[in-house]
């Protein structure tokens, strides 16, 4: 039952006075109302039954002391029973009672549900925008890699334990094990061929299966009959043998994905949204290791334009050079600041060049398209034919180059979306264009500030769920120390632009660079 507690100050809060008025946490409390999260998280309790819970603002705000400061569920509790400016930014008195660290696991896991934690990200964000704190008008987005709580295995070992809890488990439930389940494990540490060990292990698990099945009845052992479907859910994933799918029983969800060709890793990807400017983070999303950049663009997107921002710029690097993207944004007209992307756009733009207005190709030897057909293939993209005069192309001294044998003209197949690619793709080689593209480096700095200082290299728990309150709260949290920072910086309530402050620390970098 969740019930509105009064704050009564009692007389040891004059401790409080102790702590500096420009402390980062009385900046934070001064100019963001968290009084909404209540309101957002009053749904997840029972109005009428059970005893009163503790405040879902004073948990939350314990959350964000736990990212802000890269603290442990026990650890964040031990650090604010001893630090005044904890308890303080908790709303709690001095002499109050914490409660205990197990209650923030309930918390996140039961109430904080992912979706409330988007919603609280974009609300802060939102005031800040009303306030004047944020000023933005450029998005940037981009993705990096957290690493799994666990180590990957390859599936014979997957296979291994696969096996141990079908017999553990039906151990416990049946008192005992069936003479027919008792066999030696194959060793496939000693067979070389890595596909035979694969193979030895995936017969020896479905016998297993089989046998488990026709000795004992598990219609009535529950456990069993979970353990034993799991393992033909997995067993029957073509990806699992491949090495492509699960490769651990202990995050399921957790998957290997590349930073480059001989660069792996296995974990997480996090894509989020963020102000070029103020680095400011509007949306977080959170997928498996195998996760394609750009393929939750929209949501990013939509969440950001929620927070009340106007949009004119979105920063990216070449996986955003899509044509659903550069749709969505040209509907908003919002300027994309994205490089092309060549396995996209595949046209030879040092021999042929395009005309939009009459929509034909040139090639370099000013020879024009007479012609366009239009051509569909079943599940690919339609491709346009385009003609050349075969007069012209007769007389061309580059024909066999151009054309090759046996080719008295050439015909130019593009994709239906060549022509918008080939006007950004010039867009793109200006140096206007370059200008603007440097301000996507300030994501990087981003990366390196929450993998570094608030634990986002690594997961902390286990599951796509887990992983993806992790990054939001950190995201959370590292937006509230940069509004700290911007207030406390730029002098807001004297006057001073943020936006001033941003060009003086800009140049004040470059003159250090040059010196």
């Amino acid at each position: 039952m969740l019930r509105h507690v009064p704050h009564q100050l009692s007389i040891f809060s004059v401790l409080y006075d102790k702590i500096p008025n420009d402390h980062i946490l009385k900046t934070i409390a001064a100019n963001v109302d968290f009084r909404f999260i209540n309101d957002l998280l009053k749904d997840s309790y029972c109005k009428h039954l059970g005893r009163p819970a503790k405040e879902p603002e004073m948990l939350a705000k314990l959350l964000i002391l736990q990212y802000l400061y890269n603290l442990s569920d026990v650890k964040v509790i031990e650090e604010a029973r001893l630090n005044l400016a904890y308890m303080w930014f908790l709303g709690l008195n001095p002499e109050d009672d914490l409660p205990e660290a197990s209650l923030l696991t309930k918390f996140r896991r039961h109430r904080l549900k992912d979706t409330s934690v988007d919603d609280i990200i974009q609300e802060v964000v939102r005031q800040c925008v009303e306030k004047g704190i944020v000023k933005d008008t450029g998005l940037s987005v981009d993705a990096t890699h957290t690493n799994a709580n666990t180590i990957k295995k390859v599936p014979e070992r997957i296979m291994k334990h696969l096996a141990r809890r079908i017999i553990r488990a039906i151990e416990e439930e049946n008192g005992e094990i069936p003479s027919e389940l008792i066999g030696e494990v194959p060793n496939y540490k000693l067979i070389e061929d890595h596909n035979e060990a694969k193979q030895i292990m995936k017969t020896y698990v479905e016998d297993l299966i089989s046998k488990a099945e026709n000795n004992v009845d598990l219609s009535i052992l529950p456990n069993s009959q979970r353990t034993v479907n799991e393992a033909k859910e997995i067993l029957q994933d073509p990806k699992f043998i491949a090495q492509k799918g699960i490769r651990s029983l202990v995050d399921k969800d957790a998957r290997v994905g590349y930073k480059s060709q001989t660069d792996s890793f296995y974990g997480y990807k996090v894509e989020f949204a963020m102000l070029s400017k103020t680095r400011i983070i509007t949306a977080v999303s959170v997928e498996s290791g195998a996760y394609v950049d750009g393929s939750k663009f929209d949501e990013l997107y939509t969440r950001s334009k929620a927070c009340g921002l106007t949009i004119k710029e979105v920063y990216g690097d070449k996986a955003y050079f899509r044509k659903p993207i550069l749709d969505t944004l040209q509907t908003d007209s919002v300027e994309a600041i994205i490089p092309v992307n060549f396995c996209v756009y595949k046209i030879d733009e040092s021999r042929f060049t395009y005309n939009k207005d009459s929509d034909q190709w040139f090639c370099e030897m000013g020879n024009n398209t007479w012609k366009k057909v239009h051509q569909k293939y079943k599940n690919k993209n339609d491709v346009y034919k385009y003609h050349f005069d075969k007069s012209q192309c007769a007389q061309c001294p580059k024909l066999l180059e151009c054309a090759g044998k046996n080719v008295k003209k050439k015909v130019l197949g593009v994709s239906e979306h060549n022509a918008q690619y080939y006007e950004h793709s010039q867009f793109a080689k200006t140096n206007q264009f370059k200008l603007k593209y440097k301000k996507r480096a300030s994501h990087e700095w981003k990366n390196g500030e929450m993998k570094r200082f608030h634990g986002l290299d690594r997961a902390r728990g286990y599951g796509l769920k887990s992983m993806s309150i992790q990054a939001k709260l950190t995201a959370l949290a590292v937006n509230l120390k940069r509004i700290a920072a911007l207030i406390s910086f730029c002098g807001h309530k004297s006057g001073r632009q943020i936006v001033d402050f941003l060009v003086y620390r800009r140049m004040t970098m470059l003159l250090m660079q040059i010196y």
